[in-house]
């Protein structure tokens, strides 16, 4: 009897079971484009790191993607921003993308090429004239094409942010010409094709972590830096620095990226929320770094920087080379590719 009364006590309790075990499931998709609705799932935690100080028009698009993903996922997902480099080197914070220990950042394209060496063929040398023509080429069929390899590195770019056209800063003369820059000592991001542009045009170029910059221009270990305008305004550069030529020798990105681990982890909807918050974000940030760079030249010669405007076909011709050092890395087909997307 007693043998009886566990068998049915055991069959109670199994459908009791199978009566309440979809209570917590998903619902089915959300393709409204509406908030999700609120879930009593446990919190999507996603850290992105960068490596701008909180000024900077960088930080401010992490700030709303972190508003946005927010709002779109009504707080079931949320985002912390770690800026000036709090979670390691913009080296480091990609590498760390991979493994998954922090979910997202936006840094300096060149770094990508580490994991995919033609991503980096958008940092030649005076490849795009202007904002349009480069938002053209990453917005369509190159820009893509560029990305989707990197997916089998553990990264995937979800939008390319903005950063501006790279210029000259440095404390011992005006730039006109490239030798100008002879025995001039110019840090540029730790990147092989930023350290072969300024040894072209006549630097001696110094690899170096932007965290390390600012002490380094205060104490002389270098005379100079190149960063867009936006950077140099934000990092409070004028402050150590005497002369900024307009050289606009480097179109400069900053591919917003997150762990390929962390996005399949996602649902369907998840996903979307965070293509679609970094889109919108990334769409914010070109917007402030175009106006930005119409006034910001009046405003850092109010803070005492001297500005010139030197020729640059002198320039162009001097970064020849650089072309013909990375034709073998990205080969002639795709460096036309480029040219003819940003002209189309």
């Amino acid at each position: 009897m007693k043998k009886v009364l566990c068998i049915l006590l055991t069959l109670s309790m199994v459908l009791a079971a199978c009566s309440s075990g979809g209570s917590n499931s998903s619902s089915s998709p959300n393709t409204s484009g509406s908030p999700m609705p609120a879930s009593n799932d446990k919190k999507i935690i996603i850290k992105l790191g960068h490596s701008s100080v909180e000024t900077n028009f960088r930080h401010q698009a992490a700030l709303k993607f972190k508003e946005l993903v927010d709002q779109k996922s009504n707080g079931t997902m949320e985002v912390q921003v770690f800026p000036s480099e709090q979670l390691g080197s913009e080296s480091a914070m990609l590498q760390s993308l991979v493994t998954n220990s922090i979910q997202a950042t936006p840094v300096a394209t060149g770094l990508f090429a580490k994991y995919y060496s033609n991503i980096g063929v958008i940092e030649l040398p005076y490849l795009f004239e202007n904002f349009e023509q480069a938002w053209k080429v990453l917005d369509g069929p190159v820009g893509k094409e560029l990305a989707e390899p990197l997916t089998g590195k553990g990264i995937r770019i979800i939008s390319y942010w903005e950063n501006g056209f790279r210029q000259i800063t440095n404390n011992k003369r005006p730039i006109e010409k490239p030798e100008d820059l002879k025995g001039v000592k110019i840090r540029t991001p730790e990147i092989p094709i930023s350290l072969s542009v300024l040894k072209a045009m006549g630097a001696n170029s110094v690899g170096m972590a932007f965290g390390e910059l600012f002490p380094a221009l205060e104490q002389n270990v270098v005379d100079g830096q190149e960063n867009p305008l936006t950077n140099i305004n934000a990092s409070k550069f004028y402050e150590v620095q005497k002369y900024l030529s307009m050289t606009g020798h480097q179109y400069s990105p900053v591919p917003f990226a997150v762990s390929e681990t962390f996005w399949k982890s996602l649902s369907a909807d998840q996903q979307k929320i965070i293509s679609d918050s970094g889109k919108e974000a990334g769409q914010m940030m070109r917007e402030l770094v175009k106006q930005d760079d119409v006034k910001l030249k009046a405003e850092l010669q109010a803070k005492g920087m001297l500005i010139n405007e030197p020729d640059k076909k002198p320039f162009q011709e001097a970064v020849a080379p650089v072309y013909k050092e990375y034709e073998s890395t990205y080969g002639k087909e795709l460096i036309e590719k480029v040219r003819n997307a940003a002209k189309q």
